[in-house]
């Protein structure tokens, strides 16, 4: 896939020296949503199904499970959009605000105003006579 984006995989920015660098890059962006709790899972499976023997194919066990969750994640579209992002010398305009709230009515609302009742400005005299009394 980083071929046919027409990137070359051995010109990693954190991995270096490989034919591989750039493919170990990206996969480091979603080791941490993807393989590292196959892993654990695959571990714990074992555990609890085979009494700490590792079944024969278990390889090609932890192989198809990682398929599915790439498929399950349409991974391969968020790398290629990922790629194009960071290799990109323009920024992304995006519809959808990186920080955002949520109201139960109306899903996403705009961030950095008040919501509610209208406040009520007092005077500050007014706030002064009222601590007093």
């Amino acid at each position: 896939m980083i071929c046919a984006l027409g990137c070359s995989a051995g010109l990693g920015f954190v991995h270096v020296g490989h034919e591989c660098s750039f493919a170990y890059d990206i996969a480091d962006l979603y080791k941490a949503q993807t393989t590292i709790p196959i892993a654990f899972e695959m571990a714990a499976m074992v555990r609890d199904n085979f009494n700490d023997k590792i079944p024969t194919d278990f390889s090609g066990m932890v192989r198809r499970r990682l398929r599915d969750e790439i498929v399950k994640l349409h991974l391969l579209e968020k790398m290629v959009h990922d790629i194009k992002y960071l290799l990109s010398d323009q920024e992304e305009e995006s519809e959808e605000q990186a920080v955002y709230l949520w109201d139960n009515i109306k899903d996403k609302v705009e961030n950095g105003r008040q919501y509610g009742e209208e406040r009520i400005d007092r005077d500050d005299s007014d706030n002064d006579d009222e601590l007093s009394t």
